[in-house]
């Protein structure tokens, strides 16, 4: 189930990235990453956790869509 939601947090980031046209530095994804990823400009984290908290997101919008 985990390597299910991860796969389909997956697809919901990509698709995400595809609707925003991949301007990924614009204002659209500084604003998703302080809402929604938890990353707060000023704040250091690391590769990981920076990836775990993106990926966290993937999954809890693919697991909303499906209804779970």
């Amino acid at each position: 189930r985990h390597l299910l939601d991860t796969l389909g947090g997956l697809w919901e980031l990509a698709r995400l990235a595809v609707v925003s046209r991949l301007r990924l530095r614009g204002p659209y994804w500084r604003w998703r990453r302080e809402t929604a990823f938890g990353i707060r400009p000023d704040e250091h984290l690391s590769r990981g956790e920076r990836l775990r908290a993106i990926l966290d997101y993937g999954r809890w919008v693919y697991r909303i869509k499906r209804g779970r």
